[in-house]
């Protein structure tokens, strides 16, 4: 059976339900396929300790208020599920799950949307899928033959799954960071944190509002074609969140560089040190989770799909929405989701008019 529809979301995280937001005050009739079985996106499946890098405050979507979380500065990951389940709720908005899309394809003027649930053809389609379903593993010598546990940063839940064990841990960014804090402040595990290069930590009154401001202001820098500012980027590659503050101050958290290859039974490096290991955590971030677009053919040099804001510059009844800097400014963000959401809903409203 095939549905019909104006607008097909595809994702129902924090980006997909802020569409459906937009969408609705533009009065557009749409549904949004969530592969989730629950509300709340990645972040049900985020390690036990995270916690947001902003006040509930200023970690909001658009329309609704994140409330504060008693006894905590910064929200942990189960507030954020509990924020977007109440909003989705709130907004009365038309979430179907569990649905898996396959795949997006021309289909006589519309888009045709298919999935394990049945097809929609709509007038256009927003892709709200994010990055955390594609982990990104590089190709280090050895991979295949260590004999220890191997897992990505969304396989991580908490230290006591490591206790008495010895655990590298992959990356000099946030989630590396985190990870290593929490497995070094917890006392039961013998932490190996290596980097690409020495960690550059933001300063430590910087939190999340900081992040939102710097990625606005380059944003605008490049639209009015003056100097990069270099954003987020430019300021460092850590937040110095409470966890992590406190491991880096007492010792615990400190980087080596990066080893030359595993081997069958831990790291090895350039100089010929080796260390044992049990297990590693690769640290070493996402890519935007696109395969269901490939039958558009619209990749173009090293995959990216070339976009003016968040709408397929290829196909102007796609708009990508939420995969960071690339579709708007702090676009993966709860904060920075809302205003990319806006006018993917605007523009699609003036096409569909």
């Amino acid at each position: 059976m095939t549905n019909s529809t104006q607008v097909v979301v595809i994702g129902g995280g924090q980006a997909g339900l802020a569409a459906g937001y937009h969408l609705r005050r533009k009065k557009l009739d749409f549904v949004i396929l969530d592969a989730q079985p629950e509300p709340g996106g990645a972040w049900r499946h985020a390690w036990d300790s995270l916690h947001l890098f902003s006040p509930a405050a200023f970690s909001s979507l658009p329309g609704r208020l994140m409330p504060a979380q008693p006894g905590e500065e910064y929200p942990d990951a189960g507030h954020v599920v509990d924020y977007l389940t109440a909003y989705e709720q709130r907004y009365d908005l038309p979430v179907q799950r569990p649905v898996r899309v396959r795949a997006v394809r021309p289909d006589a003027g519309r888009l045709r949307v298919e999935s394990d649930a049945g097809a929609w053809t709509a007038g256009a389609v927003v892709s709200a899928t994010g990055t955390w379903w594609r982990p990104f593993l590089p190709a280090v010598a050895g991979r295949e033959v260590f004999a220890g546990r191997q897992l990505h940063t969304t396989g991580y839940r908490r230290p006591a799954d490591f206790t008495g064990q010895r655990v590298v841990v992959v990356g000099g960014g946030n989630s590396g960071a985190q990870i290593a804090a929490d497995l070094a402040a917890s006392g039961g595990v013998d932490l190996i944190w290596v980097t690409q290069r020495p960690p550059r930590y933001l300063a430590d009154d910087i939190d999340g509002r900081a992040l939102f401001d710097a990625a606005t202001a380059r944003r605008r820098a490049l639209d009015a074609g003056t100097a990069d500012t270099g954003g987020v980027a430019s300021l460092g590659d850590i937040v110095a969140v409470p966890p992590v503050r406190a491991a880096r101050d007492t010792g615990l958290l400190k980087a080596q560089p990066m080893f030359e290859r595993l081997t069958r039974d831990g790291v090895l490096w350039a100089d010929g040190t080796s260390a044992r290991a049990d297990a590693v955590i690769w640290c070493t971030g996402f890519r935007p989770a696109l395969s269901h677009l490939a039958p558009l053919g619209l990749r173009g040099t090293r995959g990216h799909i070339a976009t003016e804001g968040t709408r397929v510059i290829g196909e102007p009844r796609l708009h990508l929405l939420g995969y960071g800097d690339w579709t708007g400014p702090a676009s993966a963000t709860l904060i920075g989701v809302g205003r990319p959401a806006r006018e993917a809903a605007a523009q699609i409203a003036a096409l569909l008019s």
